[in-house]
Parts: C-alpha cells; sequence; structure tokens
C-alpha cells in the first residue's frame, strides 16, 4: 500500500532530518576545532546519520508513492541525489576512517533536504514507465551520486596537498584523512562512478527510443563527454602514474559535464523558465 504523507507531517520530517544531518556535522566540527581524535565521536556522528538517512529515505518513499515513478522536479531530484551520497557516505564510514568528512557532506545532504520542504505532492502527470527504463534512471543518479563524491574528495584533496606542500596545515586538513587515503578513495570512488555512468549509458541508448531528441540530446552529449573525461583520468593514472592537481583537475572536468547533463538544463526550464 502507498504510503502517502500529509503536507504537515512532511515538513515536520524534513525538519527533523535537517537537524539529524546538522547533528551529524557539528559532531564532526567540534572534534576537528578541539584538535580531539574524530573515533571519540564516531559513535554518535554516525548514528545521527543513520537516523537522518532514515527519515530523509520516508521522504523520497513518500515522492514515489505519490507519482509512482521516480520524481522527476529540480528539487526532489536534487534530494535524492543527496540521500545516496549519504548513504555511500556512511557505508564507507564503516569500514574506512573518513567520519570526519561528515562536515563536508552532511551540510549538504541537509540543505538538498530543505529545499524540497513542502514538496510533498509533486506536480507531475501520473505516467507509466517500464521497469528497464526505471533501471536506466537508477544507474543514472548511482552514477551521479557517486561522482559528485569524487568531486566533493578532489576539492579538499587538493586543498590538503597545496597546504602539506606549504608546510602550513589548518585544524580542518588534521582532522581529515591521510593524503594518501584521500587519493585512493578518490579513484575508487571515480572507477565505480564510471562503471555504472558507462550501464546507464549503455541503457539509454538500448531503451530510449532516441538519445538524441532535441528535448535529451545535451544531456546525451554531456554525458558523453563526462564519461570521456573520466575514462581519460583513469587511464592517466593507471599507464601515466596521473596524482595530485592533474587526477584533480580532471576530476572537476568530468563532474562539470556531468552536473551540466542532470542538473542545468533541468534548472533552466524549471527554476529560471519556469
Amino acid at each position: 500500500m502507498p504510503m502517502l504523507l500529509s503536507l504537515n507531517v512532511f515538513n515536520n520530517l524534513t525538519i527533523i532530518a535537517v537537524l539529524l544531518y546538522a547533528l551529524s556535522a557539528g559532531l564532526a566540527a567540534i572534534s576537528i576545532v578541539k584538535e580531539s581524535p574524530i573515533k571519540k565521536q564516531r559513535l554518535f556522528v554516525l548514528s545521527s546519520a543513520l537516523i537522518a538517512v532514515f527519515v530523509h529515505s520516508l521522504l523520497a518513499a513518500n515522492s514515489y508513492s505519490v507519482n509512482h515513478v521516480i520524481a522527476n522536479d529540480f528539487f526532489s531530484m536534487l534530494s535524492l541525489v543527496f540521500l545516496v551520497i549519504s548513504v555511500l557516505f556512511i557505508f564507507s564510514a564503516l569500514s574506512q576512517p573518513i567520519e570526519s568528512l561528515a562536515i563536508i557532506v552532511f551540510p549538504f545532504s541537509a540543505a538538498a533536504v530543505l529545499l524540497n520542504f513542502g514538496n510533498a505532492a509533486v506536480n507531475v502527470q501520473p505516467i507509466n514507465i517500464e521497469a528497464a527504463l526505471q533501471t536506466h534512471i537508477i544507474l543514472s543518479i548511482l552514477s551521479y551520486s557517486l561522482l559528485t563524491v569524487a568531486a566533493f574528495q578532489a576539492v579538499f584533496l587538493s586543498i590538503q596537498e597545496k597546504q602539506l606542500h606549504n608546510h602550513q596545515t589548518s585544524r580542518f586538513i588534521h582532522g581529515l584523512p591521510p593524503l594518501q587515503l584521500m587519493e585512493s578513495l578518490l579513484f575508487r570512488v571515480v572507477f565505480i562512478g564510471l562503471f555504472l555512468l558507462t550501464f546507464a549509458l549503455a541503457t539509454g541508448f538500448i531503451f530510449l527510443d532516441d538519445v538524441f531528441a532535441q528535448h535529451i540530446a545535451h544531456k546525451t552529449v554531456l554525458s558523453m563527454l563526462a564519461w570521456f573525461l573520466f575514462t581519460t583520468l583513469l587511464c592517466g593514472r593507471h599507464f601515466l602514474g596521473w596524482r595530485g592537481q592533474k587526477a584533480v583537475k580532471w576530476t572537476y572536468s568530468g563532474y562539470f559535464a556531468l552536473m551540466l547533463a542532470y542538473f542545468g538544463s533541468k534548472f533552466v526550464l524549471q527554476l529560471v523558465l519556469n
């Protein structure tokens, strides 16, 4: 039976999720400011994040129940992407000492949830989408979410490397995982994200009638460009030993193309041109 939340309940859950994400990020920030080991706060950071993700999942499930398909409006999609990112982060934190990165990930997740405030019943015409096409959509969301994580990592890897090179490290950088681990995680996330993006593109070519139709041609071209840039990055890493700032710049380029493909036109059409 579909779960439908009233507007009041939806908004209350939204506030709860935002506060829990903020709490998790705040606990990580306190450890960094006090320069105390994040391990002491690990349980509280992850517990708060788990509850936030659970509440966030209820909001996403409500959106699906209303529309009988993954919501396609800008704010619902943004919220869904950061739900996936938060889940991926928590799973990674269970096996890697990356809890301090909560100060980066969860404020964005909180903002994405808050921007969806009051969006309990998305105004979308009821449509039927085949399971194969929904698979394409899910793969696209997963790949975009993973490569968004990679972009976050690239930003802080760049800052971390520059500060270490100049022998001027801040408290925040001291709180981050070691540089080698950050770089290793970056390439691992890019590899998995590219793997999913490959399948997302393949299923698009198979299940969409015309991937170069006027309304999606730009998405196809930009997604293929992003695929090429991320593939070049991994080949450069494997064959030429790319790392550091060069790897960061290629990650930025690939993510920028992918961001334009996923959210660029949606932002212009729905929010600028209404």
